[in-house]
């Protein structure tokens, strides 16, 4: 059986912590920012983890 390949749109938006999970930066920090409060854009600067419910399909998804 072939290796599997990776998704590079995939690879290329999340990185691997040191326990296995995936981080990713938050969405909503493109465009629109005037209706947002400072602390709302600034807590958006901060990556954060993908939920369990995602985590299995990103990870087959990326061939870890």
């Amino acid at each position: 059986m072939p290796k599997m390949k990776t998704r590079k749109a995939v690879a290329s938006k999340f990185r691997v912590t040191a326990t296995g999970k995936l981080k990713a930066s938050r969405p909503g920090r493109r465009h629109k920012l005037t209706g947002k409060t400072p602390k709302r854009k600034r807590q958006l600067r901060r990556p954060g983890l993908v939920d369990d419910g995602h985590l299995k399909t990103y990870k087959r998804l990326m061939c870890l």
